[in-house]
């Protein structure tokens, strides 16, 4: 099935790249074309336009996690504690930085390349949807404002309901630096820019297998790339590729539903920009408006897979629809009516630490890799392109200098450990979760169990 923006996409973009056929060379090679890959391209084809770089990529340009997200273009100001505990401040601030001027830039490069990407910076609300999660992001805010960093701006109680078109919303705080996008047309539209510039792109080539000497052969079923560097950026799937990330990271699902066309109840609920709203669960649920009038709302943390596998089920409906539509009318009891035109899910590569990681193969200075940004990359994945970029044009700065270019951080249990553990885990999540809804104190076992998952929330806790 392929996802719901991409459709919208190819309905005024349906141009489609070339499978690879025969035998190619390049100075670089990358594999996958989402927005890791794109980016990666374009900023080292930006900084040295004499090189030969080619995209191979499985499907279409954004079939993968670039165009089955809920398109929230959010900073990592909210994980600044997290930061700070694994880099040390100065580097925190740095990347908290860094993850704010990329909204900028995303928004820089779309006006100048003329990306009709449904951008809005309208910002974003963290709410609380129980009292149990009033003042969560208190501390962070504290925390940022410490060294400088005004992010966030706590609202009276009615402001929050009112921005965020519904009274469930109980308080919250706002951050200016945040924008929504439409995710299939940005991919799309990085796409375009980079057939412009001169990047080749090979659409529906897999790649079977790729030799690690230098130069390095991807092969695909028609062809095969020969290149100086590779770099790979295929996110969920480098955990089936390369059976030594399977433990780096944790395939889980996020799932979305859209409704129809109702611009006149947008209108009537008050959701009149394009303001995110994330509530402040361990698994957020989220919903923003679209340009065309419609209310998207999806939820974290629901399907787990098995041994870093993609399973069937994150080419398909969501299988939680039903819940997600429930959850869409307890905040919009007026979209009761409303049809919903589709659901979805796909695999979000969750790691250890709730960051993308990035470094070289076995240490082979030639061969590149960035992936697990946990449900978070709209944003981030121009800082992956930032990072593998300056790693391929061999630069030593700031982002060739992070720890974030070290490789994981972390590996999770092995299977059935990790499995078992993290469905024990989930459920305990919402058995809490649903107790405080209710203004119940959640049983001691499932406040424990939860406290595995902290670093799976959107904001950090004290």
């Amino acid at each position: 099935m392929r996802p719901f923006w991409i459709e919208q996409a190819l309905s005024t973009d349906g141009e489609l790249a070339p499978a690879l056929q025969g035998a190619q060379r390049a100075d670089v090679c990358i594999v996958g074309g989402g927005f890791t890959g794109l980016w990666t391209a374009i900023q080292a084809k930006q900084q040295d336009p004499s090189l030969d770089i080619a995209i191979v990529e499985s499907d279409l340009c954004g079939a993968g996690a670039s165009g089955r997200n809920g398109g929230c273009l959010l900073t990592w100001s909210a994980k600044f504690f997290t930061l700070r505990r694994l880099f040390g401040e100065a580097e925190a601030i740095r990347l908290v930085k860094a993850s704010e001027a990329a909204v900028d830039h995303i928004a820089r490069f779309c006006r100048e390349h003329r990306i009709d990407a449904e951008f809005r910076q309208d910002g974003t609300l963290y709410t609380a949807t129980s009292q149990a999660q009033i003042g969560a992001l208190d501390p962070v805010m504290q925390g940022l404002e410490a060294c400088g960093i005004k992010s966030y701006f706590k609202l009276p109680a009615e402001e929050v309901a009112r921005r965020s078109g519904s009274a469930r919303n109980l308080a919250g705080v706002y951050s200016p630096i945040a924008a929504t996008v439409h995710p299939g047309k940005l991919v799309r539209g990085l796409r375009r820019v980079a057939l412009a510039m001169g990047i080749r792109i090979y659409e529906r080539s897999p790649m079977l297998e790729f030799s690690r000497g230098q130069p390095v052969t991807v092969r695909t079923p028609c062809g095969s790339i020969e290149s100086k560097k590779m770099v790979l950026a295929i996110n969920a799937w480098m955990a089936s590729t390369l059976p030594r990330f399977e433990r780096t990271i944790a395939i889980v699902s996020s799932d979305m539903v859209i409704t129809e066309r109702c611009p006149e109840l947008l209108r009537e609920i008050g959701l009149v920009d394009g303001v995110s709203v994330l509530d402040s669960r361990t698994f957020v649920y989220y919903y923003r408006s679209t340009v065309d009038g419609r209310i998207m709302l999806g939820k974290g943390g629901n399907t787990f897979s098995w041994g870093g596998r993609i399973a069937p089920v994150f080419d398909q409906r969501s299988p939680y629809e039903a819940e997600l539509t429930r959850a869409l009318h307890s905040f919009f009891p007026a979209l009761k009516s409303t049809p919903i035109t589709a659901s979805w899910n796909g695999p979000s590569d969750r790691s250890v630490t709730g960051f993308p990681f990035f470094g070289q193969l076995d240490g082979a200075p030639h061969i590149s890799y960035g992936f697990g940004y946990s449900g978070n990359g709209v944003g981030p994945t121009y800082m992956g392109g930032q990072i593998l970029s300056s790693m391929l044009l061999d630069q030593d700065n700031a982002w060739t200098r992070s720890p974030l270019t070290k490789g994981p951080l972390g590996h999770f249990p092995p299977e059935p450990i990790r499995y078992v553990g993290s469905i024990v885990v989930r459920n305990a999540i919402r058995r809490k979760e649903s107790a405080e809804d209710r203004n119940r104190q959640p049983w001691l076992v499932d406040r424990m169990l939860s406290k595995f998952a902290n670093a799976a929330g959107k904001a950090d806790k004290a």
